[in-house]
């Protein structure tokens, strides 16, 4: 396929965030070929796609999400122990391959209507979730989990090794969906799996890491009582504090934590809207950022903030660097577009292929409206994605040169199914919750 994009505002998301006016595109297959102003050049054959002055800018990336908890989204919201309560009796009782995939299918149809093109995912029969994400078209960085906590698809440490060695074994070399090993978090996996997860790891250099770390005032008291040590030291002394590590949350670090984590090279996703909602506190981004750490923009599951679409994030991870900053300037506009494009794609080692729109990169793009009375006037086009666009202005998704939506119609994944689907898990999810009740 050879495609022109005329008439665009372009957002390459190159290192200096120009704002292209009258911009195009040139899509040969499935990568970039050229980007540029005014006149598009004129090649024979080519489809042409006249953007009418919307707004054309890459795929975003999400990198720290649970796909298949949206099966759980909404649900015992006002409950205070509603974890105990409902969800792990649920993914116990509930969370098995049919699940796993109907949960992750309704979440690659929010993720693609927002206009996400690449995710971190960490939950349990990830090879499931792997598989409907290769079918819905997007690229994925899918991680087993492995925790001590009696997890829905393994009884131990050595089930949960066969289980990533599986994913490994059936994605390795394919296009878009990258494995991955998930340690769940210091506190529920351990010393001595951490050990052996980064013993692994050094045999397997090309399958990323994934974890939460340092997350909330619990995991802060456990580090302290039984290692002595904050949860960042924890990590580092388990040998798991390498370059690469994903590390989602990171709302608990001091400054020598972050100095650590920096000579280490480790990334981080920032889950503002999940961690704002908890009331577990605010990270501290602008120093991570400043210390040379990648930061991306993340959702978290949606039992966690509800929504997976990455414009519902920008307002919350904004405002609270402001608040926390005392003022206007920390986390600019622009600066919030740079962590859900190429800074998020350089969170999942994924910078080389995607996250900006460059020559030789990766055809994954997005198309967005501007038309719509909130969005006007437009002054500071930045300003204007992160404060005042919603999921529902993206028109068209293309992910290596393949249309995933045009128009707002998911093409990849049959919508009427994706939802019938969840529904179903929905219903035997809200017997088991009145039986609960019940109970007392």
């Amino acid at each position: 396929m050879t495609l022109i994009i005329t008439n665009a505002t372009v957002l390459p998301c190159t290192e200096d965030m120009p704002v292209i006016d009258r911009g195009w595109i040139h899509v040969e297959g499935d990568v970039i070929k050229a980007v540029g102003s005014g006149d598009a050049p004129a090649i024979v054959g080519a489809e042409t796609l006249d953007a009418g002055g919307d707004l054309v800018m890459p795929g975003m990336v999400n990198p720290h999400c649970h796909m298949a908890m949206t099966l759980f989204r909404g649900l015992g919201e006002d409950v205070d122990n509603r974890l105990y309560r409902y969800i792990l009796p649920l993914e116990r009782k509930f969370v098995r391959p049919e699940a796993v995939r109907a949960g992750t299918a309704l979440a690659a149809l929010e993720l693609i209507e927002g206009g996400v093109t690449s995710v971190a995912d960490m939950y349990y029969f990830e090879a499931e979730v792997a598989r409907v994400v290769a079918t819905s078209g997007i690229r994925g960085v899918l991680g087993q989990t492995i925790a001590d906590f009696d997890p829905p698809d393994h009884k131990n440490a050595d089930e949960g090794f066969a289980l990533t060695e599986a994913l490994v074994a059936e994605f390795a070399g394919h296009d878009r969906v990258i494995p991955s090993i998930a340690p769940h978090a210091p506190y529920s996996t351990g010393m001595a799996v951490m050990e052996r997860i980064a013993r692994w790891a050094d045999d397997h250099p090309d399958v990323p890491v994934q974890m939460h770390l340092a997350e909330s005032d619990q995991e802060m008291e456990w580090a302290q009582k039984t290692h002595g040590m904050r949860p960042v030291e924890v990590v580092e002394k388990a040998g798991l504090l390498r370059k690469g590590l994903i590390c989602a949350h990171c709302l608990h670090v001091d400054a020598s934590d972050i100095e650590r984590m920096a000579h280490a090279q480790v990334c981080v996703a920032h889950n503002a809207r999940s961690n704002g909602k908890a009331g577990r506190g605010i990270a501290p981004v602008e120093a991570m950022r400043k210390a040379g750490i990648p930061v991306g923009i993340s959702t978290d599951g949606a039992m966690s903030g509800n929504t997976l679409d990455l414009f519902s994030q920008f307002a919350p991870a904004s405002m609270f660097a402001k608040l926390l900053g005392h003022s206007r300037k920390p986390m600019a506009s622009i600066d919030v577009v740079r962590m859900a494009t190429r800074d998020g794609a350089k969170v999942l080692g994924l910078d080389a292929k995607v996250g900006s729109l460059e020559p030789g990169k990766q055809a994954d793009l997005i198309r967005v409206s501007l038309a719509s009375p909130r969005q006007q006037p437009i002054y500071d086009v930045y300003s204007t994605l992160v404060f005042a666009t919603m999921p529902t202005d993206v028109r068209d998704v293309m992910v290596g040169g393949d249309w995933l939506m045009r128009d707002r119609e998911v093409l990849s994944l049959e919508r009427k199914k994706v939802l019938r689907d969840a529904l179903q898990v929905a219903q035997s999810f809200k017997a088991e919750m009145a039986r609960i009740d019940a109970a007392g």
